[in-house]
């Protein structure tokens, strides 16, 4: 069951594979995530070392969760990922010039999993030719569905 997607990053990026990563988090953070109070629009991936973080994603507090503690709502949460994941992620970001970006963010057996996409950034022209495939898709579709 999906919680946030970050659709901006399939309009920026193309996604070349993914990967499915745990979150460390707190409490308060876990509750405001259940409650849908979460945004991964202008969120990242970066790697420190051999640790891997996401950083920019907003996670807003709900009231009654955080009474006793100063939360920060975009602070940056590690990433729990394989170490041989780890590493063929570094490789070819440092490398191969990927980058790493948040796609969705969901339960996976009651716990809070995020996905993250090697991803290469698209030129204008790239973005302007998926734009029209998806406009001829949608046109074909009316098309089809007025000769019936």
């Amino acid at each position: 069951m999906s919680i946030a997607e970050n659709k901006k990053a399939f309009h920026d990026y193309f996604i070349e594979e993914r990967f499915e990563a745990g979150l460390v988090l707190e409490g308060w953070e876990v509750k405001a995530i259940r409650a849908g109070r979460t945004q991964l629009k202008e969120a990242y991936v970066v790697l420190k070392g051999e640790e891997v973080f996401v950083i920019g994603m907003h996670v807003s507090p709900l009231l009654s969760a955080s009474t006793h503690i100063h939360p920060d709502a975009t602070r940056s949460r590690k990433l729990l990922l394989r170490a041989e994941e780890i590493r063929k992620l570094i490789g070819l970001v440092e490398r191969a010039g990927y980058t790493l970006v948040p796609l969705n963010l969901h339960f996976t057996r009651g716990r809070i999993k995020l996905e993250i996409g090697l991803a290469k950034g698209k030129k204008q022209y790239d973005k302007r030719e998926t734009e029209k495939e998806r406009d001829w898709e949608r046109e074909k579709a009316r098309l089809m569905r007025d000769r019936v």
